[in-house]
């Protein structure tokens, strides 16, 4: 009798778990059937829904209902980017977005040439993935703005500086020439001294510093030789340094004109999620939820 008990409660459990997933499924079910991308959310990230959208500290059960749909993330991520995408093409005009493969989004900056790859889109957690590098570019290049300088004005100065000294070594060939002239005829009388021993040392040192500064000047012909070739990799170097900046006043005027500075954009990023789902309250047919 007791082990008949034992089963019966068993059964009654098991039946619970179930229908406790069924009733997920068919309320996650029933809120993509009415357009109610709100409850999507709420239905698949229920702690985090009550902590930034209703801002409720109320105790709520961590259930790992939400686990039944894991594997069909790019579906529903999917289905939820149309809203999504729409929103943020309202309040990031110029970020833009391409589906790669289904549920999964690259972010583009801007719609002009050379337009940057800089993260991705993760439309379930309603977050942006930026790439650390570009998005670091962009927030130094504020930074430097207001020292009047953009982002690759030292490197593009120090390269600058660099082809003015390979053009110098060009220009000063025939300096050079004439220098050697003069160092191969002291070189020449140095070799037909002839010395008392006292001052072979003397005549030695002479000859070694006369041929160290041939050394010298060869160099710099060697380097003047190919200072052309030089010259026009720094020139490329530059202009692709340039463009790079170009861009990011680009994107520096699109962030200005939507939030006036960066501290905004930043600020707006960070609220995206609860700034998001509080846009769809009152948008769906009807509210359902799933107990815990």
């Amino acid at each position: 009798m007791e082990n008949q008990e034992q089963q019966a409660s068993a059964a009654d459990t098991l039946t619970q778990a179930i229908a406790s997933k069924l009733d997920y499924l068919s309320t996650l079910q029933a809120a993509v059937q009415h357009g109610d991308d709100r409850n999507v959310y709420e239905l698949l990230d229920q702690v985090r829904y009550y902590q930034e959208v209703k801002k409720t500290r109320a105790t709520r059960t961590v259930n790992h209902l939400a686990e039944l749909v894991d594997n069909i993330h790019p579906q529903i991520s999917h289905y939820l980017s149309d809203n999504l995408i729409d929103y943020l093409g309202h309040i990031y005009p110029f970020f833009y977005y391409e589906e790669y493969t289904t549920g999964l989004f690259h972010i583009y900056f801007g719609n002009w040439w050379d337009r940057r790859l800089f993260g991705d889109l993760d439309v379930i957690n309603v977050k942006f993935e930026f790439d650390q590098k570009e998005y670091q570019k962009l927030k130094d290049s504020f930074a430097l703005e207001a020292h009047g300088q953009r982002l690759n004005t030292a490197q593009i100065e120090s390269i600058s500086g660099q082809s003015e000294q390979l053009q110098s070594l060009v220009d000063a060939q025939t300096t050079r020439d004439n220098q050697k002239a003069d160092l191969r005829e002291q070189l020449k009388e140095n070799s037909s001294k002839s010395s008392m021993p006292w001052d072979s040392g003397k005549l030695k040192d002479e000859r070694q510093d006369i041929i160290d500064e041939l050394t010298k000047l060869a160099d710099e012909d060697e380097k003047a030789l190919n200072a052309h070739k030089a010259i026009k990799e720094n020139d490329d170097k530059i202009l692709v340094l340039s463009k790079e900046d170009t861009i990011l006043n680009y994107e520096k005027q699109s962030i200005r004109d939507a939030f006036d500075d960066f501290e905004h954009f930043e600020a707006h990023n960070t609220s995206l999620y609860a700034d998001y789902l509080n846009s769809l309250l009152g948008k769906s047919e009807g509210e359902v939820t799933v107990d815990d």
